[in-house]
């Protein structure tokens, strides 16, 4: 479990877009909520990340009015299944900017019932003034500073990752959450953002990282979007390896507690917690199975029910 100094603590989240921006689910995932399949009150739920400005399309390879770019079987769409188990995208952080958010959106979530954090990108100045923006927000449980976005061209330096989240939580007066990447150096990262952040998630899997033996030509998100925006971000399955290790390392040799991703069956959950997560998170099985995280948390529970009877008696 990971408790924040504000006195939320958590075991299982949800990470950025997977319920939408208002923590309400997309078009597709109202009815398994309406139906109690999907419980996001079970959850701390991370909203998409919102940037300064708004990115809609062509900024974004995503567009409403154009069905190839989300069309999942379309060669053109921005979000792709992988066959074993894992999905890449090359979204591009499409969002409303945050000031549209502030007026439109955030009104119709219910933060008391709901445990909710904002997830912000852009620039060290652009993430302080969104940080600022969110102060208004007494009831975020957090702010997630997502520092590398694998499809719009991340921090490269360590120092202007390390400034940027520092430089938010001295605006901030939410804890931080740091989303980082298994190709920027993570551990070094984590130990100079000590006292700043507390709690670090990790990012979809570059397609260079995660397939290291194909070239960026044969990444699905080839067609995407435009040339030299990136060859997608792997989830699930092919990301378990890699952002794995990253878990093991940072709980080995970090300094910050760390939410394991990538997690995708009941089982996973004893695996990465013996690597020494604190916290799990369920992205990229919402996709195809968008109920599976409930029923696995909701299996936990009723264990974690009756072997507490048993001990009792």
């Amino acid at each position: 479990m990971i408790r924040f100094s504000n006195e939320h603590s958590f075991e299982y989240m949800v990470p950025s877009g997977t319920v939408g921006f208002d923590a309400k689910g997309w078009l597709w995932e109202k009815p398994l909520i309406a139906l109690g399949l999907m419980k996001p009150e079970l959850f701390t739920i991370v909203l998409r990340t919102l940037t300064l400005e708004p990115r809609l399309y062509p900024v974004s390879n995503l567009s409403w009015i154009r069905p190839w770019t989300w069309l999942p079987w379309s060669p053109y769409s921005c979000v792709q299944f992988l066959p074993n188990g894992g999905a890449i995208n090359k979204v591009g952080l499409w969002n409303p900017g945050i000031k549209r958010w502030y007026m439109e959106i955030a009104p119709r979530i219910d933060f008391r019932r709901l445990r909710v954090v904002a997830s912000i990108f852009g620039t060290r100045d652009e993430l302080v003034e969104m940080a600022e923006i969110l102060n208004d927000f007494v009831d975020l449980v957090g702010i997630e500073v997502n520092v590398s976005c694998p499809n719009t061209g991340h921090m490269d330096a360590d120092l202007e990752v390390i400034e940027s989240i520092r430089a938010v939580k001295k605006m901030s007066r939410h804890p931080i959450i740091a989303k980082l990447s298994v190709d920027q150096n993570y551990v070094k990262i984590s130990a100079e953002i000590c006292g700043y952040a507390e709690a670090i998630s990790l990012n979809s899997v570059p397609f260079n990282h995660a397939f290291p033996a194909s070239p960026p030509d044969k990444s699905p998100m080839a067609k995407v979007g435009k040339p030299g925006s990136g060859s997608g971000g792997v989830s699930g399955r092919p990301a378990q390896g890699l952002n794995w290790q990253a878990v093991k390392l940072l709980a080995k040799y970090g300094h910050i507690p760390v939410i394991a991703p990538s997690v995708m069956e009941y089982e996973d959950l004893a695996k990465v917690r013996r690597l020494g997560a604190k916290a799990v998170s369920f992205g990229a099985i919402h996709l195809r199975t968008p109920w599976k995280p409930t029923a696995i948390v909701e299996r936990e529970m009723r264990m974690d029910i009756e072997e507490a009877l048993d001990r009792t008696g």
